[in-house]
């Protein structure tokens, strides 16, 4: 019998730790497959973050480092330089490189450092229990804003792509999403293209994954992943936001 799918080899066998319905695993499947396919295994240096994929480490079958909260892309900086012929990319999500380490993230983009960060974007901090993060939608209800962000209090949403997209840095910035299997084919191939980019030099890049966090939600898997679609994408457009 042929074989038409198996497990990538840059997954270790430890089981994840995520919720139901968390599209964390997808991510990473993604994340490594590209890694195996472009034959960077052996050369990938991956930074962990602060919340709740902190345990990558354990995951992805690579040397990985872990950082303090919000400074992956500075851990990340320093692996590069000191290996320029390594790839290295961070994984965090948006209370890590959106709120803590906005200005890790944004000086790194501008420096042009030769990396790669996945961005995984819930719209909420999800390790610490469901408060309010900087990508949170207006009148999202939260544990920290129980009677949804209040615009005129808390302030809009932080749109991360678009704004490091503004930078002359970025080499490659695309936002993509992981709600439905077409989705989830062209989140694959915009990781690919980020890898490509810090592989050819050409300096740094930055996919920004939309991904559910049913258990802070308050949705079922199922529910989670319409409520991404019908709300999270009209604030956080889809699409290319800089190549070069």
């Amino acid at each position: 019998m042929a074989v038409v799918f198996q497990k990538t080899s840059m997954l270790t066998d430890t089981p994840f730790h995520y919720c139901p319905g968390c599209t964390h695993g997808i991510i990473h499947r993604l994340v490594a497959e590209v890694l195996e396919e472009l034959g960077v295994g052996d050369t990938a240096i991956g930074i962990a973050p602060v919340g709740c994929a902190v345990f990558a480490y354990n995951y992805f079958n690579c040397d990985m480092m872990e950082a303090a909260h919000g400074r992956a892309p500075a851990c990340a900086t320093g692996a590069k330089r000191v290996h320029p012929d390594k790839v290295v990319f961070t994984y965090q999500g948006d209370g890590d490189l959106a709120s803590i380490g906005a200005a890790e993230i944004v000086h790194a983009a501008a420096r042009g450092e030769k990396i790669t960060t996945i961005f995984v974007n819930n719209a909420i901090y999800g390790m610490t229990g469901g408060q309010m993060a900087p990508t949170s939608l207006p009148g999202q209800i939260t544990t920290t804003s129980p009677y949804g962000r209040d615009t005129a209090h808390c302030g809009f949403p932080v749109k991360m792509s678009e704004m490091l997209a503004q930078l002359d840095g970025p080499a490659y910035i695309e936002r993509v999403s992981v709600h439905d299997v077409p989705h989830v084919v062209a989140a694959k191939k915009a990781i690919r293209k980020a890898f490509e980019a810090q592989i050819a030099g050409k300096g740094f890049s930055m996919v920004e994954v939309l991904s559910t966090c049913p258990t802070n939600w308050g949705l079922t898997p199922q529910e989670a992943l319409k409520w991404l679609k019908e709300n999270m994408i009209p604030q956080f457009p889809l699409g290319v936001y800089k190549e070069v």
